[in-house]
């Protein structure tokens, strides 16, 4: 079969990456004061942290089932089946709206729930990627991939409340008690839901504790087994090489750190940090 394979932005593959790869991405869309943008469409990394500087009201939605089965029309005009791998269904319905529609395709279209997000994500799409170049057929990369889905692991912090508590991950009491004492929070992502890690005072602990977790990983769960370490953070791009050439003095392993997508970083805000790992397929 020849299958195509489909995600979307919160991988944070950029079209340029996209073409390279052969994959499709699904731009998401993120609201701005009532208007709505796409990611890499419309909306750009500069514009979005000007507007959340500025106070603007910003809210995330999922694809409009039009535009899905629109690209999934598109890709079956020159392909046998399609894969579709969208951000985790634990941060959003997206998962089951495209596993529902993609009922309607008599299975030339599949959904896998790789319960990933940023980096993660874009592992799970390169494995299928890799799959596809194996010959597996359809229905086994997308069981492969739910599979493998738990096979990864990230740690992240952020440099303000303000927006987690926007989101309603927090309440304004904890956000304004945190932000006096100075408290970081260390949050994780395993499975595919955002859970608290721990709070520490200040961002170079919570740096030190991120690190400490992941080598716990590292030396435990993911022991004897090939992992990808990778790094993701919000903001400016400076901010981001900085970030980078830390995590590489810990890791000098590290294979990628990427701008976390939009669409997340309307619950962090600037200055989140991201570090984690993956099992990769060879």
């Amino acid at each position: 079969m020849k299958i195509a394979i489909a995600t979307d932005s919160t991988s944070g593959i950029r079209p340029q990456e996209a073409e390279r790869l052969g994959v499709r991405v699904l731009p998401m869309p993120v609201t701005i004061d009532g208007r709505e943008y796409l990611e890499t469409v419309d909306l750009e990394h500069d514009f979005f942290f000007q507007k959340q500087a500025q106070g603007a009201e910003i809210t995330t939605s999922q694809p409009a089932p039009g535009t899905l089965t629109e690209m999934w029309d598109e890709l079956l005009g020159n392909h046998d089946g399609v894969l579709y791998i969208p951000m985790t269904s634990g941060l959003s319905s997206s998962y089951a709206t495209a596993a529902t529609l993609a009922e309607d395709y008599g299975g030339r279209v599949m959904v896998a729930d790789a319960k990933r997000i940023s980096v993660p994500l874009w592992q799970a799409v390169t494995d299928a990627l890799t799959l596809v170049k194996k010959g597996l057929p359809l229905a086994d990369i997308c069981r492969r991939l739910e599979e493998k889905a738990l096979c990864a692991s990230i740690y992240i912090t952020t440099a303000t409340l303000e927006f987690l508590k926007k989101g309603g991950r927090i309440t304004p009491a904890a956000a304004a008690i945190g932000t006096v004492l100075n408290l970081k929070p260390v949050l994780q992502i395993q499975g595919g839901q955002v859970d608290a890690y721990a709070k520490v005072r200040g961002i170079k602990q919570a740096v030190e504790k991120m690190f400490a977790a992941l080598d716990q990983d590292l030396a435990t769960r993911f022991a004897g087994k090939e992992v990808h370490i990778f790094a993701a953070y919000s903001g400016e791009p400076e901010f981001g090489r900085e970030w980078q050439d830390q995590v590489a003095r810990h890791y000098p392993e590290l294979i990628r750190c990427d701008p976390l997508a939009l669409n997340i970083c309307c619950h962090t805000g600037p200055g989140a940090m991201g570090v984690g790992c993956a099992e990769f397929e060879t």
